[in-house]
């Protein structure tokens, strides 16, 4: 869940609340706590943070997933395509020795040729004619070999494909659940939004703000970002420079700012957290794995003190979100659901560490770097809502 993930989404649920404030949605309920009693700011902003990461965690399933069946789905059209050639090539070779069999059995074979030659009066001349039986074997043979090649790699081939076909379909399956499950933890947040009164939904907003700001304090001033030229706790990596494909994902990062989010989507009109960084970085030329676990296990770790604008942040104990450094403690991604693509406090959520995809690039001078110029409102994103509708 990004950092100050209810401002936006807390303004609109109040206004249509303000609009309509005798009506409540069908089937909502009020937010008890167990006793009955209503939840307090923290409880319920727990639960929504919990809901919002389950809805995360499976859109990067979801992703991973589709990555896989596109894969698959690949492989079997490579499988069909050398299916589609050994089935020719097996059609040709059957001809051939229906060919050689018929010319044996009318006689006109150069084997044929070769007996009768061999029959003749003149046993010199057969001799001298070997040749021709050296040939009419050497063909039945290669005839025969081809045949029996041809058989056994058609075979081999549908097998495989048949093998490959049963997994994209097991792929799809999966996909289509694990789809079914994103659309049911985005209604859950949708019914737990629903559920809040205005005084909730304003404490709920106001409570995250300050968890946000003190979990970013708390980061700064532990110097884990590095030290500033006087030796006390800063931001030291704001100083360094990206490498020149950084720079360049970075830009196209920051370029995203304010297209929607939406689970699954890789832009160019809208975005998943690690759709934005996948795309990002393939614009600049480097290729990263799709979903943000994959991130996380594939790409290099990298040292907070040490970090450089391009790098990418990962969250959460099962990295299910990810985001863009920028500098200054700051990141640019894609929070959640109905959210847009914006700029947070790199605290905003639960970090787990950062990696770099391109760690062997040297960085830009430092002197000369200009970071990409933020847009007005770039660290506040309107939201229009959580809505399952958005789902595929």
């Amino acid at each position: 869940m990004p950092g100050r993930v209810l401002r936006s989404v807390c303004t609109a649920a109040l206004a249509v609340l303000a609009a309509v404030p005798c009506a409540a949605p069908a089937g909502a309920e009020p937010a008890p706590g167990g006793d009955g009693a209503p939840r307090g700011v923290a409880e319920l902003l727990t639960d929504l943070r919990k809901l919002y990461q389950q809805a995360e965690e499976a859109t990067e399933a979801y992703n991973a997933t589709e990555v896989k069946l596109t894969a698959q789905q690949a492989a079997a059209k490579k499988v069909g395509a050398g299916l589609t050639g050994a089935r020719e090539a097996l059609v040709r070779s059957r001809a051939e020795a229906g060919r050689l069999a018929r010319q044996q059995y009318q006689g006109t074979s150069e084997l044929s040729s070769y007996v009768q030659l061999l029959l003749s009066d003149d046993p010199q001349h057969a001799l001298d004619q070997k040749h021709l039986m050296d040939r009419a074997q050497s063909d039945r043979l290669s005839t025969v070999a081809r045949l029996t090649n041809s058989e056994r790699r058609a075979d081999a081939l549908a097998a495989q494909s048949r093998k490959a076909l049963a997994e994209q379909k097991a792929l799809a399956a999966k996909q289509r659940k694990q789809r079914d499950t994103v659309r049911t933890k985005l209604t859950d947040v949708e019914k737990m939004l629903a559920s809040l009164s205005t005084e909730q939904i304003a404490a709920v907003a106001e409570r995250e703000d300050a968890d946000t700001d003190k979990a970013q304090d708390k980061l700064i001033t532990s110097g884990a970002l590095g030290r500033a030229a006087d030796g006390t706790a800063g931001l030291g990596g704001s100083v360094r420079a990206p490498s020149a494909e950084g720079g360049e994902a970075l830009a196209y990062a920051v370029e995203q700012i304010g297209k929607p989010y939406l689970w699954g989507a890789e832009g160019p009109d809208s975005y998943d957290c690690s759709g934005l960084t996948s795309r990002a970085w393939a614009r600049a030329g480097v290729s990263v794995p799709r979903t943000s676990q994959e991130q996380w296990a594939e790409l290099p770790r990298v040292e907070l003190s040490e970090l450089r604008p391009g790098d990418l942040m990962v969250y959460f104990p099962k990295a299910t979100h990810v985001a863009m450094y920028i500098g200054d403690g700051k990141v640019v991604h894609a929070p959640r659901p109905g959210a847009y693509v914006k700029v947070s406090p790199i605290a905003s959520n639960p970090l787990l560490g950062a990696v770099r995809p391109d760690p062997d690039a040297g960085p830009l001078d430092a002197e000369s770097y200009v970071p990409p110029v933020l847009p007005p409102g770039a660290m506040e994103g309107d939201d229009t809502g959580n809505s399952s509708q958005t789902a595929p």
